[in-house]
């Protein structure tokens, strides 16, 4: 068995032909070869579900065998373990595979195996010394073909043959100077995957990171940013191409969640990671807020209103005029991923999360307990006065709230599942409230910013007796909270 890293970023059939032509890889010998591959899973893709990609490949006058663990990806950089052997098409044959789990699961099922889908692309490969390094920089450009679909392939791949990873994203910065490269996560495989299942685009929810025990704080940090950064990327193309604000929902949780985990991690990271990252998302992050308050605006708190005033024109002229915002919102975070330095960031960030150093050696338990007992206490303070709070301070308790779920969730595989669900529960419960609360403070302002000054009568008052009914649930829910009870590492 092999472990693969790999970087791969997409690019457009012009720019990979200028690239081809790039002074790193001008004095270097390439290589040109057509590759046709055969994706087989069993009919119920039990394979797919696993994760786990079975294809023969014809490389020249070769077959060959391969069989991939696709882990998940991030910042386009992925991890994958790879098992290849010469073969005769149509024959499986696994004894090369020495996962016993991988091997005896796959054997149980090779009278079930049939063709999925086809990649037929030209590949041009340079192998590449840099750094340390030596790099393997292939250029694809061909498609992917199931059921009669087809999909275009242009992409370039970047694979460590020896040496230290961070070679590979400085060789990328170095290519990124001169052309747009993105990265992408979504491998030939699944991508072929969506094409034979004709899978429409839909919003993405965070996953549970696969934080343990045994890992260092650092480690846990790594772990859990780039289940974040996945979060965010996985959303990209619908924050591109469709109009679910859920896309733009999700977008932006994933942020909150980086940016969290950031501020979570800080005492074990190094200050200039901190200084420089606790601030670079912010940018996306604002465009990704004001697009999801006019949303909001539109899709939750105007339609009861309209419903109980059907004939006001007042509220008509008001969602004309939070529909003309929620595009200009739309249109910012779009002219924001089409900038060149968009994919730079993307780059940056995941070499810098791979590198990382710790700086405060400490068991991950020990660290856990701090921070959910440091995050417990915030809310707790704020809560105990939640009926004298002004709304400002409302919403800083509503923040506290947030990260103390974020810090449960990002720990969560360390703790008691027993005593974890009813209280994330709870803070659920307090969140969904508070943000509906926030959510009619917010709606008086951008009703203001659609019109200068907004005051109408219908309007105010029906955001002001839903503020008091929702205050007065509120109590209750708070009331039920149980702060000391928060779980701790086991």
């Amino acid at each position: 068995m092999s472990t693969e890293i790999e970087l791969k970023l997409q690019l457009s059939p012009k720019a990979a032909g200028k690239l081809a032509r790039h002074p790193l890889l001008a004095n270097i010998a390439s290589h040109k070869q057509q590759l046709l591959n055969t994706y087989f899973d069993t009919p119920e893709l039990e394979l797919h579900q696993r994760r786990i990609a079975v294809r023969f490949r014809k490389k020249g006058w070769q077959w060959l065998s391969t069989v991939k663990s696709a882990e998940p990806a991030s910042g386009g950089l992925a991890m994958r373990s790879e098992w290849e052997t010469q073969a005769t098409p149509g024959t499986f044959d696994f004894s090369h595979v020495d996962n016993a789990e991988f091997r005896n699961f796959l054997e149980a099922r090779i009278d079930k195996l049939g063709p999925v889908f086809t990649t037929d692309f030209k590949r041009q490969s340079w192998q590449v010394p840099f750094g340390e390094s030596l790099i393997e920089l292939v250029i694809d450009r061909g498609h992917i073909e199931s059921r009669g679909r087809r999909t275009p392939i242009c992409e370039i791949e970047l694979e460590l043959l020896s040496g230290k990873v961070e070679d590979i994203f400085w060789l990328t910065r170095q290519l990124q100077i001169d052309h747009h490269l993105q990265p992408a996560i979504a491998s030939k495989a699944e991508r072929g995957y969506n094409l034979f299942l004709d899978t429409p685009l839909r919003p993405f929810k965070a996953k549970p990171p696969a934080v343990h025990a045994g890992q260092t704080p650092v480690e846990a940090f790594r772990c859990i940013a780039l289940n974040c950064l996945e979060h965010f990327q996985r959303n990209e193309q619908g924050l591109l191409h469709s109009k679910d604000s859920e896309f733009v929902h999700q977008a932006r949780v994933a942020l909150r969640r980086l940016r969290s985990a950031i501020k979570l991690f800080a005492p074990v990271l190094p200050p200039e990671f901190v200084a420089t990252y606790g601030q670079t998302w912010q940018t996306l992050g604002s465009a990704l807020g004001e697009a999801r308050n006019w949303d909001v605006f539109l899709e939750e708190t105007l339609p009861p209103i309209a419903a109980a005033f059907p004939d006001d024109k007042d509220i008509k002229h008001l969602r004309k005029a939070a529909q003309r915002k929620t595009q200009s919102a739309r249109k910012s975070i779009i002219g924001l991923l089409a900038t060149r330095e968009y994919p730079r960031l993307l780059l940056e960030f995941t070499a810098a999360v791979y590198t990382v150093s710790q700086s405060l050696p400490i068991p991950l338990e020990d660290f856990a307990r701090q921070q959910i007992s440091l995050h417990a206490r915030k809310a707790r303070k704020l809560a105990i006065h939640h009926t004298e709070l002004t709304a400002g301070e409302r919403h800083k308790m509503r923040i506290a709230f947030k990260k103390l779920r974020y810090t449960l969730e990002f720990f969560a595989p360390l703790l008691s599942q027993r005593k974890l669900k009813p209280y994330l529960a709870e803070l659920s419960q307090l969140q969904d409230e508070l943000g509906l609360i926030n959510d009619h403070v917010t709606a008086l302002s951008l009703a203001d910013v659609a019109f200068d000054n907004y005051r109408h009568g219908i309007f105010t008052g029906w955001i002001a007796g839903r503020q008091n009914m929702l205050l007065a649930a509120l109590d209750t829910t708070i009331n039920r909270w149980s702060p000391l009870h928060v779980p701790a590492p086991v």
